[in-house]
């Protein structure tokens, strides 16, 4: 989250659950609900839940970078926090869901591990690379962003019915592994979250996603 920065608190002054009432924090957190919610769903093999639990994690994510850069009188303990909150989360939304996604479909097959470990510990670094450098040159991402990841699985999971179970689970198997690599090369790419356009559209999809495999819970 990119907020505005202003004098740095005495940390003894507030306590830690105070920071819970910063509404950018109760975004962050409402989005971690969601990424709960996807993996007790795919845990029990229920996939259209576990992929609108997905979605609106990302969704949430967004919304709490936007509400944070237009928010007056935040503190930069608020945005230190605040951060760090958001690469803590992250690594559980966009690093450990897809994981367990591929375990999931691929019936918890060992054989998937390998792939299991690249992509978290591939997930790991590209959170910490981020968190240590930022963006390139101020306006972009090096590698792709790992948010982007569950936006894409989200969408290739809608051609599951056009596959046989074992094809499609090394199907996501690739596609998450490929993800993974993208997330630690060295392609520039742009921060779309940073612009309300692009956060519109990101809620156009989610409402028509959660449609989508709302159809099929029915």
């Amino acid at each position: 989250m990119t907020t505005e920065t202003s004098a740095t608190q005495d940390p003894d002054a507030r306590s830690i659950l105070s920071y819970i009432k910063d509404l950018p924090n109760i975004c962050s957190l409402a989005g971690l609900g969601c990424t709960l919610l996807a993996i007790y769903f795919l845990i029990i093999g229920l996939y259209p839940a576990a992929m609108i639990g997905m979605i609106w994690a990302v969704a949430f994510d967004w919304a709490d970078g936007l509400i944070a850069r237009r928010m007056k009188g935040r503190t930069g303990d608020d945005q230190k926090f605040g951060g760090q909150l958001d690469l803590l989360i992250d690594i559980v939304s966009y690093g450990v869901t897809p994981a367990i996604l591929v375990l999931s479909y691929g019936s918890f097959n060992p054989a998937f591990l390998p792939v299991v470990f690249v992509m978290l510990v591939f997930g790991a670094i590209r959170l910490s690379y981020f968190s240590t450098f930022g963006l390139s040159g101020g306006a972009k991402y090096t590698g792709l962003a790992i948010d982007n990841n569950s936006i894409l699985l989200v969408f290739i999971f809608m051609f599951e019915g056009f596959f046989s179970g074992q094809v499609f689970s090394i199907i996501l198997a690739a596609c998450g592994l490929g993800l993974s690599i993208l997330n630690v090369s060295q392609i520039k790419t742009p921060k779309l979250s940073g612009k309300t356009i692009n956060v519109v559209l990101l809620a156009a999809y989610t409402i028509a996603v959660s449609v989508f495999y709302g159809w099929k819970l029915i």
